[in-house]
């Protein structure tokens, strides 16, 4: 099942990537949600609107969980549930820059089974269903070997550098940053960069994707407190995230505060 769900979700991400690139990024029309929960542009809309068709045509059984959706209730209570980010950097897609993700993925029973994160202006699309490994391209990919903090190439916001979120000195880093946070997941899974963190509360539909990908190229991904990962809660958010090779995602564990 993961592997026919995983042919599903690259079908709907190729369909969402035309869907998003017959926009621009500085003439689409968009406004800020209520609350202080960021931009969102007729684009985003666009490309919920054509995966949420696609997917539960497909899968009618299955609950739904899109940061451009109403929440559904009854979605706890369904087997199987999409996790969607339509547009992940909605800010890098309305800046015009290529450094946005559709992230799409499929939990069962709390753990993700086939995932998607497709960057259609960098051509990019990482996949990976459970137990089958993780692509980019069709190309599998592995999760770099460093175990040592010192050195380590590291994608993060700037406060995941305050010292009051280390134990220890912070460590000697070599910082990067992008501005999607399902493309900084997928980075790491690639080999690019050693680790990822983020140490805030973070919403399900960021990361789902990137979850499998990571665990399915060799990383260790969990919360800031070391637990794995569970989606689909009634609260859709894990408690920050934690992403690298089993080594350095130690490493990392015990330096944490």
């Amino acid at each position: 099942m993961p592997a026919h769900d995983l042919k599903l979700l690259l079908k709907a991400a190729q369909e969402a990537g035309e869907i998003a690139k017959g926009y621009t990024g500085q003439s689409a029309r968009c406004w800020d949600k209520p609350d202080g929960a960021g931009p969102v542009t007729e684009a985003d809309l666009a490309v919920n609107d054509v995966l949420q068709t696609t997917l539960r045509r497909a899968r009618p059984d299955y609950g739904w969980l899109s940061e451009e959706s109403e929440d559904e209730p009854d979605r706890l209570d369904a087997d199987h549930v999409f996790i969607i980010d339509p547009i992940d950097g909605t800010r890098s897609f309305i800046e015009g820059s290529s450094a946005w993700a559709h992230s799409i993925a499929v939990a069962r029973q709390g753990i993700i089974t086939a995932a998607v994160i497709y960057l259609p202006r960098k051509d990019k699309l990482y996949a990976a269903a459970i137990g089958q490994g993780a692509t980019l391209n069709g190309t599998p990919v592995r999760v770099s070997a460093q175990a040592g903090m010192d050195g380590a190439t590291v994608l993060g916001t700037k406060p995941t550098y305050l010292p009051e979120n280390w134990r220890i000195p912070v460590p000697a880093f070599a910082r990067s940053y992008r501005p999607s946070l399902a493309y900084r997941l997928a980075c790491v899974a690639e080999g690019r960069f050693d680790a990822m963190l983020t140490l805030r509360p973070t919403w399900e539909w960021d990361v789902a994707a990137g979850d499998l990908i990571l665990r399915e190229a060799g990383a260790q991904i969990s919360d800031r407190r070391g637990t794995a990962l569970q989606f689909n809660n009634a609260v859709p958010q894990v408690g920050g995230v934690v992403a690298a090779g089993p080594a350095l995602h130690t490493a990392l564990l015990g330096a944490l505060a």
